[in-house]
Order: structure tokens, then sequence, then C-alpha cells
């Protein structure tokens, strides 16, 4: 989510951290009160130029984030060396996502163009809520606040569609957490969620 050419003049859905976090905010993934949180994007949230709010702790950029499992496996991504950035290189997500612009008009149409621009699968999934994730112990995680879904691959081939940035393959929960310190932020916050309830086979 750095700040770069390619945000050039790009709107981004945010909304006021004093307003989506009453409570001054809290760390990692709540499971609760998304409905409520959705409420009030809807009713305060705007669209605003990315590169005015990346640096703007004040203001909280919405960011659909799905995690794909199939089974008790989960799928694993690790962006290569072809990446444009360096500090990226080689690191894992188990986590797409992006931010929301005013053509995705609400939450579910970012989840889809998501989905459709990130994802190579001849399906669209029913994406079941998790929760609310914050991080703001990072200079990124203190300006986005993520809203976590869950989506079950149920057995059909899933892929990543820039082969050339990533590497994507489902992969069991311990081969996830062999790999867990060089995981995104996000990921881990996940994954350290999800895992007492990731089903056995």
């Amino acid at each position: 989510m750095s700040v770069g050419p390619e945000t050039a003049g790009e709107r981004v859905l945010v909304v006021a951290r004093a307003v989506i976090m009453p409570d001054g905010g809290w760390h990692g993934l709540r499971r609760e009160g998304l409905d409520a949180a959705l409420a009030v994007i809807e009713a305060a949230g705007s669209f605003e130029p990315r590169d005015e709010v990346e640096r703007d702790p004040s203001r909280k950029q919405v960011i659909p984030y799905v995690v794909v499992r199939d089974g008790r496996r989960i799928f694993l991504m690790r962006r290569t060396r072809a990446g444009g950035d360096e500090r990226l290189h080689d690191r894992y997500s188990i986590g797409v996502g992006g931010h929301l612009n005013p053509g995705d008009a609400d939450l579910a149409g970012g989840l889809r163009r998501e989905w459709a621009e990130e994802i190579e699968a001849g399906f669209e999934p029913d994406f079941a809520p998790l929760g609310l994730l914050n991080d703001d112990t990072t200079e990124v995680g203190a300006v986005h606040l993520g809203f976590v879904f869950m989506v079950d691959a149920a057995g059909r081939p899933v892929a990543v569609r820039e082969t050339h940035k990533l590497e994507g393959w489902f992969a069991a929960p311990e081969e996830i957490r062999a790999v867990h310190d060089h995981l995104e932020t996000w990921s881990q916050i996940v994954l350290d969620a999800l895992d007492p309830a990731v089903p056995e086979a």
C-alpha cells in the first residue's frame, strides 16, 4: 500500500477515525461490530485523494481483505522479486485486498472487483464476513482499516493472476505457521485469530 506513481489521481474510500473508532481503536481482528461499521461508512465515508490520506492517521482507508480456504488449507501467496517494492520481496500473505474507489459503489462492489482482478477462478464466491482488522503499530496500518472476509473454494481451483509478481497455492496451517515471521502484518494477525478455529481434515 505504498504511495507511488500508481496512486496519482486515485480516490479512495476513507472515514474519520474518531467516527469509526469512537473508543479509540483496538489491535487485531474484532469479530463483532462489522454491520455497525458498515453503517457508519455508508453514512460518513467519502472518497478522497489517496496521496492526501496515506500519511493521515486521523482518517482510515477502508480495505476489503479476503482469505481463501479449501477445507483446512488456506491460500498462501508469496511476492516474488519481480515486484517493484523491494521491501515486499519474498513476503507472504493469506489475504487479497485493496482500496475502494468511486466506481466500486460499495464494499460488496469492491470485493467483487478485487476478486476478479487478483484471483483466477471460475466462480464468484460467497464472501463470509470474519470481522474488522486494525493495526496501529505500523505507519501503513495506522491509516487503514480492514474488513475481513472468508471464501470457501470447496475444491475448485484458485490461482493468482499476476504470476510475474506473485506465487499462490493452498497450504496446510502448519506450512503457513512455518513462514509466520515472513507474513505481512495483517496476515499474521488474521492467521493468529483463525489458528484455533482452522478445521481439521
